[in-house]
């Protein structure tokens, strides 16, 4: 017992959060999770999860009914998605241009699915050309699936074409849009999107931990079709529902309560902001940080028309130590940024601007350590 003996409350230190997730979260968002504590089928609990699946259908431009936060960072919302919609042995069409693009090949695999992989290179979006060709060799392909916002890489995807190729050949659709949601627009309805999976602590400024969802007619009609049971019980749509579905609540399991009272309050300031409004700050800011970087003569790794606003990967100088800038940053300025990752390892910063980190502030002050650190990293 003599290694616990004196250990106290846990006080983290102030960071602000330029990496690619978690970003900053709003007081007010850490004030909402502070709130007492009611049971997850409370009827004033069961009211304010209504409100919730209406915020999230904002959030996500679409009027799915079939739309609520999963128990779970993104990684679950992702795998509810596969678990689902995917049977052993049907044939699934993976874009896999980044670091989240192969986990959704790993889930494919995973429930026993037949992987068809559209490879491209890291750092430029989804080849319609490939995918095309790839649609057409593989007829009897019933799923696609691609990342709208590629976090390892700060690539943009054409969701709105991808998923019209895949429609047009009778494929439903699954989208990541983890980093997408709330930095620029998510069209679930118009783009007639399928399995859509976030995150809240992207450019919703929530804390981890809640993966919103949603899902169209057509992939509900294929999850009640199923020939074989969903492989996770606690994933499983027949059974999450009825606790998200309908008057009298059915329990599932313990909802994380006061989590869930943070994106609520997170979504509503979203909603007092105004989508629009949140997409232009991220695109606005996006382009200052870009300014500030090309004088410091620094460019990025995407070309200018598929970059994100909200994550951006910097390409490291040549002769630079880019941990010795990442750690000094947090270091000094009490500012993290990201590093890259599987083939950009070494390569990349990623810097996010996403929901509350995305302010002038921010930006000023990241431009202000790199101006500093980037002479003392190259003398290294």
């Amino acid at each position: 017992m003599a290694a616990v003996e004196g250990i106290t409350s846990f006080e983290p230190p102030r960071r602000v959060l330029m990496g690619p997730g978690p970003s900053d979260v709003h007081q007010r968002v850490l004030d909402a999770m502070a709130r007492p504590t009611i049971g997850h089928l409370d009827p004033e609990f069961v009211r304010m999860m209504d409100e919730l699946k209406e915020l999230l259908r904002y959030a996500f431009r679409t009027r799915n009914q079939v739309t609520f936060p999963v128990s779970g960072p993104g990684s679950v919302g992702m795998e509810t998605c596969f678990v689902n919609l995917v049977e052993p042995g049907d044939k699934v069409v993976v874009c896999r241009n980044g670091a989240f693009g192969g986990r959704q090949l790993e889930n494919v695999e995973r429930t026993g699915g037949v992987p068809v992989v559209v490879e491209d290179d890291w750092g430029t979006p989804v080849s319609l050309g490939k995918l095309e060709a790839a649609l057409d060799a593989n007829p009897d392909a019933r799923i696609l699936s691609f990342v709208h916002a590629e976090t390892s890489t700060g690539v943009r995807s054409d969701a709105a074409e991808i998923a019209a190729l895949a429609h047009e050949r009778g494929a439903l659709v699954i989208a990541d849009t983890v980093t997408s949601l709330g930095g620029i627009p998510v069209l679930v309805d118009e783009w007639e999107l399928d399995a859509v999976y976030s995150g809240s602590q992207k450019c919703l400024s929530c804390t981890p931990g809640l993966s919103p969802v949603t899902f169209s007619e057509a992939a509900l009609d294929k999850v009640r079709a199923r020939k074989t049971k969903c492989q996770s019980w606690f994933m499983d749509l027949n059974l999450v529902l009825p606790y998200w579905e309908g008057g009298a609540r059915t329990y599932h399991h313990t909802a994380p309560v006061n989590p869930l009272y943070g994106l609520h309050e997170a979504l509503l300031m979203l909603v007092e902001e105004g989508l629009e409004a949140a997409w232009r700050r991220h695109a606005e800011l996006h382009a200052a940080l870009v300014a500030g970087l090309e004088e410091l003569g620094m460019s990025l790794l995407v070309e200018p028309a598929y970059r994100l606003p909200q994550l951006n990967a910097v390409c490291v100088p040549d002769g630079v130590d880019e941990a010795f800038v990442r750690t000094e940053a947090l270091r000094r300025y009490g500012l993290e940024i990201g590093a890259g990752l599987g083939a950009l390892a070494g390569k990349v910063w990623r810097i996010g601007l996403m929901g509350t980190s995305c302010t002038r502030a921010n930006v000023d002050l990241c431009l202000e350590a790199l101006s500093t650190l980037l002479p003392e990293a190259a003398a290294k």
